[in-house]
C-alpha cells in the first residue's frame, strides 16, 4: 500500500507488515502489491482476496508473482515484438500503478500524522488538565502549609505563655519556701526560748522539795534560850494570819521578789 520515497522502494501493503520489498512479489488487479511471503500465504486459498481493500480475485491474471530486479535479457526480451500504443499502454499502466502506490503511501502518512497530531493534542490536553490539577493540589497544599504555620505560631505564643506562667509560679513556690523556712526556723528558736524557764522553774521547784525532805522545819536555836522571845515569835506569826515560814512562787509571776516571805 505504500512506498519508500527515499529510496523509491515499494513497502509491502499488508496491514501489519509494511516491509521492503525484494526479489519477488505478488502484484494484484486493484493495484496493490505484498511480500512473497504474505502473497504465498494469502493467495494461496479460493477464492483470492485481497488483504488490502477485500476486493475478490477471481481473474487468471489477477494475480501474478513478478520478479522485482529482472535480468537484462528479461527485459530486451518482455516487450520484444509489441507495437509502440502497446508498449506505451504497458508503460503507462506500470506508471499509473507506481502513482498509486505513491499516492496512497502520502495518504498512509498524513493518516499516520494526523493521529499521531490527535495523540499529541489529547495528550498535551490531557497533561494541561494534570498540571491545572497539580496547580490546584499545589495551592491548596499551601494554603494549609500557610494555616499549619499560623497554628504553630499560636502554639509557640501560647507556650511561650506558659512557659512565662511556670516560671513565675516557680519564683513564688522558692519565695514562698523561703519564708516558710524563715517562719520555721523563728518557731523553734522561740520555741526553745520559752521552755528555759520552765525548766528552771522545774529544776528550782525540785531543788526545795528535796531540802524539805533532807531536813525539817523547826525553830532557829537562837530563840530556845530565851523562852518569852520564842512565845512572842510564834504569836506573830499567828497574828499575821499563819502564814508559812517560807513561800515560793513562779518566776514567772513573781520575777524579783525574794522566795523567802519576811514576817
Amino acid at each position: 500500500m505504500a512506498m519508500s520515497l527515499c529510496d523509491n522502494t515499494l513497502l509491502c501493503n499488508f496491514p501489519k507488515c509494511r516491509s521492503k520489498l525484494s526479489g519477488f512479489a505478488w502484484v494484484t488487479a486493484c493495484s496493490h502489491v505484498f511480500c512473497d511471503q504474505h502473497g504465498s500465504s494469502e493467495f494461496s486459498r479460493s477464492p483470492a482476496i485481497c488483504p488490502a481493500c477485500s476486493s475478490a480475485l477471481s481473474g487468471k491474471l489477477d494475480i501474478v508473482r513478478t520478479e522485482l530486479s529482472p535480468s537484462e535479457e528479461y527485459k530486451a526480451m518482455v516487450l520484444a515484438g509489441l507495437r509502440p500504443d502497446v508498449v506505451l499502454d504497458i508503460c503507462a499502466r506500470a506508471l499509473a500503478f507506481w502513482s498509486y502506490q505513491v499516492h496512497q503511501e502520502h495518504m498512509y502518512q498524513e493518516y499516520s500524522l494526523s493521529r499521531a497530531e490527535g495523540q499529541l493534542k489529547q495528550m498535551d490536553k490531557l497533561l494541561t488538565q494534570q498540571n491545572q490539577s497539580r496547580e490546584l493540589e499545589l495551592t491548596s497544599m499551601r494554603g494549609e502549609i500557610t494555616s499549619l504555620k499560623k497554628v504553630m505560631e499560636e502554639y509557640k505564643r501560647k507556650y511561650s505563655e506558659v512557659s512565662e506562667r511556670l516560671m513565675e509560679r516557680n519564683r513564688q513556690y522558692q519565695k514562698l519556701q523561703g519564708l516558710y523556712d524563715s517562719l520555721r526556723l523563728r518557731n523553734m528558736v522561740v520555741g526553745e526560748r520559752d521552755s528555759q524557764p520552765q525548766s528552771r522553774h522545774q529544776d528550782l521547784n525540785n531543788a526545795v522539795a528535796a531540802s524539805q525532805q533532807a531536813t525539817p522545819l523547826r525553830s532557829p536555836q537562837l530563840f530556845s534560850r530565851r523562852p518569852d522571845a520564842q512565845s512572842r515569835f510564834f504569836s506573830c506569826l499567828e497574828a499575821d494570819g499563819d502564814k508559812p515560814f517560807l513561800q515560793f512562787r513562779s518566776p514567772a509571776r513573781d520575777r524579783g521578789r525574794s522566795f523567802v516571805s519576811k514576817p
